[in-house]
Parts: structure tokens; C-alpha cells; sequence
């Protein structure tokens, strides 16, 4: 008998639209935006037509892709799983590290996103969803801090945005040494200061530290971490 090729299922359009995603995303890690439908799908062993088939433009693959690309919900799992029993300082430094690695992992795709998102095309939908990832991070960061909150100087909230700063900063800022972040040496940094003899730091450093995550919480227009 002469065998009979069967065909394959055509895929649902959800799954042919997160299976585009999934190929795109680590083309834009290597291209940026310049990445073309050509690659995209041979990457996704289809057809170029075929993702105009379940995305109106390569612009909205693209989105869709930087948006899931930065999902944190790795990061926040890790962050679920830092044991609150253990001593802050452990919490703090396995906190920061996660975050950190996030960020280096990630630099190049949020720069992109932000070209992509905020400048070039504004996505309000696309903001929107950033928006929340980053305010999803920021709240697993404060449940971090919270078990010993009467020990901080600070409220869980604004330490939380300090580390994320630091993190920030380190990873993306021009002061930054990425190759050298410790979590240890932030959680010091945050628990102790940097005062050798351990002396109190001054209402007026609160202050400053104050209008520094004041400054950086009235940007709205920053990409996801």
C-alpha cells in the first residue's frame, strides 16, 4: 500500500501566536529591533505570510514579544521563594542578586522596549502592562523587607526602591560595574551604610534619599525591570 502523508493539525491562532513569540524573542536579543519577518520565520519554520496571518504588522509581534520577553514572573518566583525566616541581611542580598541578574540579562531587550514602546510608537496598552510588571516587582521586593520593617529606618516600601535603584543603576548607568555586583555588598550597603564606625546616618541623608526615590518614582516613561 502506498503510504499516505498525513497532515499535521494547523495550530490554534493563540498557539501559532505564542510559538512567532517564542521565536522572535531570542532574535531580538540579537538583532534589536532590526530583527525582519524573514528571520522570524524561518526561526519559526513557517511561511513569511503566515504571521501576518495572526499579527496585523511585525510591530505588534514585536511588542508582544518585548512585553513577554520582560514578563517577571521568573524574578517574582525567586522572590517568593527567599526563605522569610532567614536573617534580613541573607533576604536582602539573595533579593538583590536576583534582581541584578535580571537586569543584565534583560539590558539590551529594555532598551529596545524603550525605543519601541515609549519614543518610536507610543503603546499605551504595551505602557500599561510594563507599567504593572514593574510595580509587581517593586511589591515581591517589599515582602522581602516587611518581616522586619520595625527594624528599618525606612518603610519596607522605600528600601525596596532603594534596591531596586542601586540595581538599576549599576546595570544600566554609566558608573556601573556589572561584573563586580555583589548582593552581599548592596544588603551592606543598605542595612549598614558605609561608616566604618557604624554611627547613625543623619536625618538629612533621609531626606536626600527621599527626594531621590520621589525623583525616580515621577518618571513614568522607564521600561519594565
Amino acid at each position: 500500500m502506498e503510504s499516505r502523508r498525513r497532515r499535521v493539525p494547523a495550530m490554534a491562532p493563540e498557539e501559532r501566536r505564542a510559538a512567532l513569540i517564542a521565536a522572535t524573542i531570542p532574535l531580538l536579543h540579537e538583532h534589536g529591533l532590526d530583527v525582519s519577518t524573514r528571520q522570524i520565520a524561518h526561526a519559526a519554520g513557517v511561511a513569511e505570510g503566515t504571521i501576518f496571518g495572526v499579527f496585523e504588522s511585525k510591530s505588534q509581534l514585536v511588542v508582544c514579544s518585548v512585553v513577554k520577553a520582560l514578563d517577571p514572573q521568573p524574578t517574582l518566583d525567586g522572590l517568593a521563594a527567599i526563605d522569610r525566616g532567614a536573617d534580613l541581611r541573607v533576604r536582602v542580598a539573595a533579593a538583590a542578586d536576583l534582581v541584578h541578574a535580571r537586569f543584565i540579562e534583560n539590558a539590551h531587550l529594555m532598551h529596545e522596549a524603550r525605543k519601541l514602546i515609549f519614543d518610536n510608537r507610543p503603546d499605551p496598552d504595551a505602557q500599561a502592562r510594563m507599567a504593572a510588571s514593574r510595580e509587581q516587582l517593586h511589591a515581591a521586593i517589599v515582602e522581602v523587607f516587611a518581616p522586619d520593617a520595625a527594624r528599618l529606618r525606612v518603610s519596607p516600601e522605600k528600601a525596596a526602591r532603594l534596591l531596586l535603584l542601586h540595581c538599576g543603576a549599576n546595570a544600566f548607568g554609566p558608573f556601573g560595574e556589572p561584573g563586580s555586583f555583589s548582593g552581599e555588598d548592596l544588603a551592606t550597603l543598605l542595612l549598614d551604610g558605609i561608616l566604618a564606625d557604624g554611627d547613625p546616618v543623619p536625618d538629612l541623608a533621609a531626606v536626600v534619599l527621599d527626594e531621590l526615590i520621589k525623583k525616580e518614582t515621577e518618571r513614568g516613561d522607564q521600561p519594565t525591570c
